[in-house]
Formats: C-alpha cells, structure tokens, sequence
C-alpha cells in the first residue's frame, strides 16, 4: 500500500512572531505504525522541502516514544527535509492520504487549491482520508464537483473549541475548527478534552487531537487491509 501524508509548509503562528508548523507526535506515530503495516510512505507539503516542526511539540512534556524515535531516525529526517511539493504529487499513485495536524494547517492546507483538487481524487476513487487535530482544516472548505462541501453530511472530529480554549490559542487562530465544520454540514462529534477519540466514517477518518493520532493510523490501516 502506498500513503501520502501531506504536511504544512506555514511555520508563524498567527501575529504572535511565534512559531508554529506540524505537530511531533500526530506525524511520528503514525508514520511507524503504516512503516509496520508495509506501507511505502510518501511526504509532501505546499512548498516542498522541509516542513517545519512545531517547536512546542518537541518540549519534554508533549515527547512521546515515537516521536523521540522519529528525531534520531535518519530515514525519517530525509523524507521530513525533503518533502515533495503538492503539484508533484500523482494521486492515483496512492491509496490513501493522511493529513497530520499542529497550528500550522489553518494558514496554509485549510485553502490550498492542490490539496483541495487532490481531497476530490480521493473522495471520487472511494480511497480513505485521514486527519488528526488541526489537519482536518485542510478538508473543511474541500467541495466537490458539484460545488458541494465534500464532509458535508459526514460525522467527524477535529481540535475543539474547548482544547483550543485551554491550549490558550483561541485569540489567534484564523477560525475554528469546531465551528466551520458544522457551517460546512458535518456533524462535528467530540469526547472529553485530550482523550483520544477518533471517527471512521466511510472514507474519512478523523482524531480529535494529538492523544487519538494511534486511533487515526490504526484505523487508515484496517480501511486498508482486507
């Protein structure tokens, strides 16, 4: 099987002058638990290049096993350093897309046309899309051909209002998940702030934040397997 994983090129949180990118945690796990599957695993971003990790993702207390494993792999490092641009990418290649999330996606995936047009491959071919936290923003204004939004009608999840809340970004971040997904016609679900919970629903599957990143892999995998 062969994934793409898109990643974020955007790497300034807002107006803060701080910075912002991908999160650790939500490319490293899964990115070891599709290598066990057998996955032949691609990375790519708007810009191409390296995608910036999101510094706070790194601190101590938000480092988990694979994400330590992910920063010594050298494997791994090439492919974060060297992603291919999105207009590079051959979407009947693969047979399915992963969307890792981090601040970073709400400035740049969440309007990106090629990601967009790519999201409509995918959704017409009947290959699953995945995305955890904040990189469910880059399905939100996705529509088909028809001019309808492609999660409309779709049970979902994404970074809450409340997570949002208590990660102390509301004020900067360009607008909310939780709510654009339920102008969008998806019916948004949630569990209990940074709980791991994820939804299966036909072709999509989405996490709530970085804790359910596992979930998300784990269910990509068995949509994929037979």
């Amino acid at each position: 099987m062969k994934v793409l994983i898109i990643l974020t090129s955007h790497n300034t949180f807002g107006n803060t002058g701080n910075p912002t990118g991908f999160w650790l945690e939500e490319l490293a796990s899964p990115y070891y638990i599709f290598a066990a599957a057998g996955a032949d695993i691609t990375l790519a971003s708007p810009k191409g290049g390296k995608s910036p990790i999101d510094p706070t993702s790194t601190q101590p207390d938000n480092m988990t096993e694979a994400s330590s494993r992910f920063l010594e792999d050298a494997d791994a490092l090439r492919l974060l350093n060297d992603t291919i641009t999105l207009e590079m990418v051959r979407p009947e290649e693969y047979d399915a897309v992963f969307y890792p999330g981090g601040h970073g996606p709400l400035w740049d995936l969440s309007s990106n046309t090629v990601s967009q047009h790519l999201l409509n491959h995918f959704h017409d071919q009947n290959k699953p899309v995945a995305a955890v936290c904040h990189g469910i923003a880059a399905l939100l204004d996705a529509k088909s051909t028809e001019g309808t939004y492609l999660i409309s009608d779709v049970r979902i999840t994404g970074f809450t209002d409340e997570e949002e809340e208590q990660a102390g970004a509301t004020a900067y971040v360009p607008f909310s998940i939780e709510k654009k997904a339920i102008e969008n016609g998806a019916h948004f679900q949630k569990a209990p702030s940074w709980s791991s919970f994820a939804i299966a629903d036909g072709i999509w599957i989405t996490g709530q934040n970085p804790q359910s990143s596992e979930e998300v892999a784990n269910l990509l995998i068995q949509n994929l397997q037979p």
